[in-house]
């Protein structure tokens, strides 16, 4: 059984990234794509921030998969980590809907 949350925000992303006219399916290989994309854009954006030192304790936490630790880590090193990626995501949505449009 499909969650019902899960197709709710399925619809939402599907809309934000003006696909929602594509089948089920479609959004959703559209989507999973699009996520990795955003994912390594707003890491990037938060990796920027960090001196050499500091990247290499940040891919030790990422490849060790403690998200909290993670956290932890990125709140002390990186002041306002959580607005750099929500305008890492929003610039990808952006760049989607403007590769779209052409």
């Amino acid at each position: 059984m499909i969650d019902p949350m899960q197709d709710e925000m399925t619809a939402a992303i599907a809309a934000d990234l003006g696909i929602a006219d594509l089948s089920i399916e479609e959004q959703k290989t559209i989507i999973a794509q699009f996520g990795e994309v955003a994912l390594k854009a707003a890491t990037i954006s938060v990796v920027g921030k960090l001196s050499g030192d500091k990247r290499e304790a940040f891919l030790q936490l990422a490849e060790a998969g403690d998200a909290a630790a993670l956290k932890t880590f990125l709140d002390a090193e990186v002041p306002g980590h959580e607005e750099l990626v929500k305008a890492a995501v929003a610039e990808e949505v952006k760049r989607f809907r403007d590769f779209q449009a052409t």
